[in-house]
């Protein structure tokens, strides 16, 4: 036992050597996600150390990949540097404040996640031409992965029940916090310790001949390559249906066909050495032929993808599921007709596509997309004829369908800091009325309410009318009493001066009433309504200076003021009115 332990603490030493940064980057991180629950109730730390998390879970897959690359050809201070420096500039590229956060920056965070990792597995072989190694380098990587999940699920609920145990048993009452920073340290720190303990004496170990994993074969053989078959009788059958029909593709079907593929790709890497083998006539024949099957399916994938490009333009979703579609192409070119291919091609060449698509000028992802939803803009304005002297006239007939799409496109564009394109659009009348250039955010949400003629369709489903206080403060001048109505539970009582309020919101006959002794009330449900009707014909977020009503309840002065009142009705004309942040004001008269 004394043995093992010695040697085990020999090994984590090791590792701790070969892989400082690595280790770094995991403290932070776990010490990130600890502070990010910290913090949670406060927004401008939370957002701070959830960038902090970002960068340094992001910084653990780099650090890795330049140590492996630096195993390779030396100058290891050079690489992490340069990777300490990529992660601080990675810092900066987010927004200072948490409400300019969009899904722009959730779909940086994605792409160079996938980059990072993709860098881990060809970084050491840029300069080496031995396809086995590479191969090996990464089935050790793979299994590697696979292990410390085991490893670091069972540990991790190990150690959980384990507090569970000395907490019931011996009544310390540790609360919640303790569980979730544990899971916190175990599933970041804990998952990076074990994987970099399972890797042995780094490059040269991960990349050292051994037998092929009988386990591995029993995957790909008996539940990964049927499960592809399975998936292209369907796509063919979809695809014949189609020729049959004479229609247009369904949108989704392009996500099936780039599963097929990716996951094909995937099995065939990982038969890849059976492919010499001559005893294994399945891989050859699957190898043979898995490259041929693709090619009608990205005929029927292009067709898929460029119906909605040319329907709606461009988005960085559509943009990078078409990026991916060119990737597969190129595969199937490359594996088709180079007699030399070699297996290093797929890492690199994905590689090289994503980091086009993130940086590459004017042609990146997030440029064609505001280029091709300004574009889409212009067309539908023109096309319903909606513009004059260059401004949009909110005055004229329009449907509902087409002023949702305009006020998508709108929230869109404004999302991605096209703001003077968009103003240019408005006249000063409306602009005044409608922009706070401050929060343009709500100006995006309420174009819908700009347009002063819709035609309703059946088409509108849902309808969803939020009135906002402009007030940031809370004014208790003249009031000796303050409550905060959402600290309170359905149904709650508060006592002032021997004299008991009882709170009911949301009955069936009201939305907010208020009891004095069981006796009076003050129920404030027909000013709600009223204030709710009179913005009726209108939808999204409205603006209000001030939401708030008084009344008086026996020898009391009740003032309600209100951060929003939310007004939505569903498609079966279930209708829903609540309150979010609503305050009580109580004062003798």
């Amino acid at each position: 036992m004394k043995e093992k332990f010695r040697e085990t603490m020999s090994r984590v030493k090791e590792v701790i050597s070969r892989y400082p940064l690595v280790l770094v980057m995991v403290i932070l991180a776990s010490a990130g996600a600890i502070l990010m629950f910290e913090y949670n109730n406060h927004k401008a730390l939370f957002y701070i150390y959830s960038k902090f998390t970002i960068c340094c879970c992001l910084g653990i897959s780099l650090m890795f990949a330049m140590k492996m690359l630096s195993q390779r050809i030396g100058r290891s201070e050079f690489y992490e540097t340069g990777g300490v420096l990529f992660l601080i500039a990675f810092y900066f590229i987010f927004p200072e404040k948490e409400e300019n956060f969009n899904e722009v920056y959730g779909y940086i965070i994605i792409v160079t996640a996938i980059l990072s990792h993709l860098l881990v597995s060809f970084a050491p072989f840029l300069e080496k031409e031995k396809e086995h190694s590479f191969w090996q380098y990464n089935k050790n990587l793979f299994v590697n992965i696979v292990l410390t999940g085991i490893f670091t699920g069972v540990l991790t609920g190990g150690v959980e029940l384990a507090i569970v145990a000395v907490d019931q048993l011996f009544d310390f009452n540790f609360g919640e916090k303790i569980y979730i920073e544990t899971f916190y340290v175990m599933m970041i720190f804990g998952s990076v310790l074990v994987f970099l303990l399972f890797d042995g004496k780094g490059l040269s170990h991960l990349e050292k001949h051994d037998e092929y994993p009988v386990i591995l074969k029993f995957f790909t053989q008996f539940i990964l390559i049927p499960l592809l078959l399975i998936y292209v009788v369907i796509l063919y059958f979809y695809s014949f249906k189609i020729l049959i029909n004479w229609e247009l593709p369904r949108g989704w079907v392009s996500y099936l066909i780039l599963a097929y593929s990716i996951v094909g790709i995937l099995a065939l890497l990982l038969v890849h050495p059976l492919k010499k083998d001559h005893t294994k006539s399945w891989v050859w024949m699957f190898s043979k032929l898995f490259y041929y099957t693709i090619v009608p399916l990205i005929i029927l994938l292009f067709t898929a993808i460029f119906t909605r490009i040319l329907e709606y333009g461009y988005t960085e979703p559509r943009y990078f599921v078409l990026l991916l579609a060119l990737w597969i192409l190129c595969i199937v070119f490359y594996f088709i007709f180079d007699k030399k291919s070699n297996i290093r091609f797929i890492p690199i060449s994905l590689f090289l596509f994503g980091f086009f698509a993130l940086v590459f000028p004017y042609f990146n992802s997030f440029s064609v997309s505001k280029r091709s939803q300004k574009a889409e803009l212009l067309k539908v304005l023109s096309e319903n004829q909606l513009l004059v002297n260059n401004k949009i006239n909110f005055q004229k007939k329009v449907n509902d369908t087409v002023v949702n799409e305009i006020a998508n496109k709108f929230e869109f564009l404004a999302k991605r800091e096209q703001t003077d394109f968009l103003l240019k659009l408005v006249d000063s009348k409306s602009q005044k009325k409608y922009v706070d250039e401050k929060n343009f955010w709500i100006y995006s949400s309420n174009i819908r309410n700009m347009f002063e003629n819709v035609n309703k369709t059946k088409s509108t489903d849902f309808y969803r009318l939020a009135l906002m206080s402009e007030k940031k403060f809370i004014d208790i001048n003249g009031y000796q009493y303050l409550f905060d109505l959402d600290s309170f539970n359905n149904d709650s009582e508060k006592q002032i001066n021997g004299d008991l309020f009882h709170i009911t919101e949301k009955s069936d006959d009201s939305i907010l009433k208020i009891t004095l002794n069981n006796n009076e009330n003050a129920d404030f449900t027909n000013e709600i309504n009223s204030l709710l009707n009179q913005h009726k014909n209108k939808s999204g977020n409205v603006n209000l200076r001030e939401i708030s009503f008084e009344k008086e309840l026996g020898k009391y002065q009740l003032k309600v003021i209100f951060k929003s009142l939310i007004k939505e009705k569903s498609a079966r004309n279930h209708e829903n009115i609540y309150y979010d942040h609503a305050f009580l004001l109580i004062k003798e008269k």
